[in-house]
C-alpha cells in the first residue's frame, strides 16, 4: 500500500512566517542603502521589474502558467497598488529622512489595522479576544524592544513618518484583498502584481527621475539586487501562501517578528542601537505572534 505523504503542519507555516519576517525585516536596511544614490520611484520600479521577471522565469521552469482573463489582471493591478506601488514608494521616500529602525516600528502596525478592518468591515475572520490580546502583546513588545527614546525625534520629518504610516494602512488592506486569490498558484498573484506594478512605475520613473542620468553607488546597486530577489520575489511567494493558510491577520503578525529582525540589521549595518529591555520585548513579541496564529485548540492542548 502506498504511503500518503504528510502535509506540512502549523510548525511549517510558523517557520515560513519567520522566514517572511526575516526577508521583509531586511528590506528596510536595503531601502535605506538604496535611496542613498537611487531616487525612490526608480528604486521601487527596478525592484518590482526585477522581482516580477524572476518569478515569471521560475513559473516557466515549474510549468505554471499565468491567468489570462482580464478580471484577474484587474485584481493584480489593484493588488499592486495596495501592496507595492503606493506603500513601497512611500517607504522609500520616507527613508530618506527616517531611520530604518523607526521605519520598521511604524510599519509594524499593519496587524492593528488588519485586525480593526476585519472586525469592523469584512468580518471574514473572528475578532476573538485572543487575537486582540496578541495585538496588544505584540505592540507592547515593540515598545519594549525599541524604547521610548526611539520617538524622541518624531517631529523631524513628520511628513515622511506620516507617509510610512499610510504605507502601513495599504499593507493592511492588501492582506485582506489577497484572500481573493485563493485557488491560484501562490506565484501567480505575486508575479502578476509585481509585473503590474512595474508597468505603472517604470514610465513614471523615466519621466520624473530620468534614471539614465544617475550614477548609483555599488552599495546601492547591491542593496537593490538583494531587495528585489530576496525581500521581494521570494518573500512574495511565501506571503501569498501564508495568506491562504494563516489568514490575513495571522500573516500580518509577521510584523512583530520583523521588528527585532529589522532593528537588529539596522544596528549591524547602519549603527543604530537597541534598548536594554530587548529580551523582555522579544518574549512579548513571540507570545503575541503565537496568540494570533496558533489555533485555539492547539493552544488548549499545549
Amino acid at each position: 500500500m502506498t504511503a500518503i505523504p504528510r502535509q506540512p503542519g502549523m510548525a511549517f507555516e510558523l517557520a515560513l512566517l519567520l522566514a517572511l519576517a526575516t526577508l521583509w525585516g531586511g528590506s528596510y536596511t536595503f531601502i535605506k542603502l538604496g535611496v542613498e544614490t537611487i531616487p525612490p520611484i526608480t528604486l521601487i520600479a527596478a525592484r518590482t521589474a526585477i522581482a516580477g521577471l524572476l518569478l515569471l522565469v521560475i513559473m516557466r521552469i515549474r510549468g505554471v502558467t499565468m491567468p489570462t482573463d482580464l478580471a484577474t489582471w484587474r485584481r493584480f493591478v489593484f493588488q499592486a497598488c495596495l501592496n507595492s506601488v503606493i506603500p513601497w514608494t512611500l517607504i522609500a521616500w520616507g527613508e530618506r529622512l527616517v531611520d530604518a529602525g523607526l521605519t520598521t516600528i511604524l510599519n509594524s502596525a499593519s496587524p492593528i489595522f488588519t485586525f480593526l478592518f476585519t472586525a469592523a468591515i469584512t468580518r471574514h475572520e473572528t475578532a476573538s479576544p485572543r487575537k486582540l490580546f496578541g495585538v496588544v502583546a505584540g505592540m507592547a513588545g515593540i515598545c519594549l524592544i525599541v524604547g521610548v527614546d526611539a520617538f524622541r525625534d518624531l517631529d523631524r520629518g513628520i511628513l515622511a513618518e506620516v507617509a510610512i504610516v499610510a504605507a502601513t494602512i495599504c499593507y493592511a488592506c492588501a492582506a485582506i484583498f489577497s484572500r481573493g486569490f485563493k485557488g491560484l498558484d501562490p506565484m501567480a498573484p505575486a508575479a502578476g502584481s509585481l509585473i503590474a506594478g512595474a508597468v505603472i512605475l517604470v514610465p513614471i520613473s523615466l519621466v520624473v527621475e530620468r534614471p539614465w542620468t544617475l550614477s548609483p553607488s555599488t552599495t546601492s546597486l547591491l542593496a537593490l539586487s538583494a531587495l528585489a530577489v530576496f525581500s521581494t520575489a521570494i518573500a512574495f511567494v511565501v506571503y501569498f501562501r501564508l495568506i491562504q493558510t494563516l489568514g490575513s491577520v495571522g500573516t500580518t503578525a509577521q510584523a512583530y517578528l520583523r521588528v527585532p529582525i529589522g532593528v537588529a540589521l539596522s544596528v549591524v549595518f547602519l549603527g543604530e542601537r537597541l534598548g536594554p529591555t530587548t529580551w523582555v520585548g522579544l518574549a512579548c513579541v513571540v507570545i503575541g505572534v503565537a496568540a494570533m496564529t496558533i489555533p485555539a485548540r492547539k493552544l488548549a492542548t499545549a
